[in-house]
């Protein structure tokens, strides 16, 4: 009876971020269908598959999946390359089932290699691209902004929408700063400010603020099974002979995993209660599910940093906002079309733009600033040439830049303890090395995650003369959250009182001291 009611109260907390984020990725899931080049029904069977396959089978308790805008130029070369999206989503259907043979192998480990400010700097340049994209939708014009010619920009906005988005604005910051109405978890700011975008919309027809269908959501509106029926395409298994089709199936899946794996990672860094995620079973849950939405004429899914940021900021605190989410997609599909398209571009951009200025604020640029060069340096490089270049160019010259500072002093190889070595363990004693880097980070991770509940861990830094930012915060979130949450009594030693006095050099290992006699 306790555990069904430890469910059932899961499930009620998370209705209301389950909400939200479904609100956020209803004009994402349409959008990036049509900027695929795709049919606008394929972006939100990809949603709903991500929510409620994905969020099912994956033990991420943040992350949202569905189809990602870092995939969108991707799949327009693909299906113009193929001349059929039935062809692509044979491709589709192919990625999927090499993401599950990656996790089957065990590849998911790479994401743990990434160190923390690549990971900020992937984020933040999301954000930057998030919130520039917004603007035209949030000032109702119909295409990108041109400076040069200013009385054609002034011509183009639309006062009806600049009058929603201000208003959605001001009740999603109000409801950001004001206590009481941050408490208000059933009543999320982006629900309030959807409705009143409905409402304004409605009250502004046949006016001169009249908002136009094009500054509207435009969701597919079949009133009978056959319509229905053929607005879902399936795919055309003559591709499995096309040698082109697996080339751009194996590119999707190598493209995709990183890309969710990335964001696994910085979800677990969002997670207020600094729970880790299993990359492994992560690869699998995306392979399955990308093998059910090519099936079914889904665009390719990962994880969806978007998403999971308005997930978190919304209060989830378990999968199920995820798979309420996909739920509520299905149903808007089947019932409430019709309403939904009375949502105004406008609101929507209004979220996102909360959400791009939070992964992209000025204080976490000035936080790695404080850090210094070896913090801030890779840091700013990932985030200019994610705006820049793409996704994968800007995390790879981030890395580079963090290996040569690694490179300039001495390596040593980690040691890692299996959970094997931990199984008989209550007292446990971790030595860092002199040198402790982000290259331990994925050993050091592993380790702090096998130890179980009720033990006592010993973490001795006297003879460590540097140790990565990275190893330090996952140190004090272990000792701050989990060992609090699982009863682990934590003795640090040795450590300085200050995260700058740690000198910017390499590396690390992990001795167990005391384990209890057989």
């Amino acid at each position: 009876m306790n555990k069904l009611s430890h469910i059932f109260t899961g499930i009620k907390s998370n209705i209301s971020p389950g909400i939200v984020v479904f609100l956020v990725a209803l004009p994402l899931c349409l959008g990036i269908a049509l900027a695929s080049g795709a049919p606008p029904l394929s972006g939100i069977i990809a949603g709903i598959i991500g929510g409620i396959v994905i969020g099912a089978l994956s033990n991420s308790h943040i992350s949202v999946s569905g189809p990602a805008a870092g995939l969108a130029a991707i799949v327009l070369g693909a299906i113009t390359e193929l001349g059929s999206f039935q062809l692509f989503l044979v491709a589709g259907f192919i990625a999927g089932l090499i993401q599950l043979l990656l996790g089957i192998f065990r590849a998911g480990s790479i994401s743990n290699y990434f160190p923390n400010n690549i990971i900020e700097g992937m984020l933040a340049g999301i954000g930057i691209i998030i919130f520039f994209k917004q603007i035209p939708l949030a000032l109702g014009m119909s295409s990108a902004i041109d400076f040069s010619n200013l009385g054609g920009f002034v011509q183009q906005i639309s006062p009806g929408v600049v009058i929603v988005t201000v208003v959605s604005l001001f009740i999603l910051i109000l409801w950001d700063k004001v206590a009481f109405l941050k408490k208000l978890k059933m009543l999320p700011g982006a629900l309030v400010a959807v409705i009143v975008g409905i409402v304004l919309n409605q009250l502004f027809n046949g006016t001169s603020l009249h908002i136009s269908n094009d500054n509207l959501v435009v969701l597919p509106t079949p009133t009978t099974a056959e319509e229905f029926k053929s607005l879902i395409v399936f795919p055309d298994l003559a591709g499995f002979l096309n040698p082109k089709v697996w080339v751009l199936g194996a590119t999707i899946a190598i493209v995709a995993s990183i890309e969710s794996l990335l964001c696994i990672e910085a979800a677990d860094r969002m997670d207020p209660h600094k729970r880790i995620t299993d990359s492994n079973l992560e690869l699998r849950a995306q392979g399955i599910g990308n093998i059910i939405s090519s099936l079914i004429g889904g665009l390719p899914i990962t994880s969806v940093v978007v998403r999971s940021t308005a997930n978190v900021n919304a209060g989830a605190t378990s999968k199920a906002s995820a798979i309420i989410h996909g739920v509520l997609l299905l149903i808007c599909v089947l019932s409430i079309p019709v309403l939904l398209n009375k949502i105004p571009l406008a609101t929507l951009a209004a979220v996102l733009l909360i959400v791009g200025y939070k992964l992209a604020s000025p204080q976490k640029i000035l936080h790695f600033w404080k850090k210094g060069k070896y913090q801030f340096l890779p840091f700013i490089a990932t985030v200019v040439s994610v705006v820049g270049l793409d996704l994968l160019k800007g995390v790879a010259l981030g890395l580079v830049i963090s290996i040569f500072y690694i490179l300039q002093g001495n390596m040593k190889r980690a040691y890692y303890l299996s959970r094997e070595d931990l199984e008989d363990a209550d007292e446990i004693k971790i030595d860092l090395a002199e040198e402790v880097s982000f290259l331990n980070k994925a050993a050091i991770k592993k380790t702090l995650k096998n130890i179980k509940p009720n033990s006592t861990v010993t973490i001795n830094a006297k003879r460590t003369s540097y140790i990565s930012e990275d190893i330090l915060e996952m140190i004090e979130d272990f000792s701050n959250t989990r060992a609090k949450e699982d009863h682990i009594k934590v003795n640090l030693i040795g450590f300085k009182t200050s995260h700058k006095e740690y000198e910017a050099q390499p590396q690390t290992r992990i001795v167990i001291a005391h384990r209890r006699a057989i």
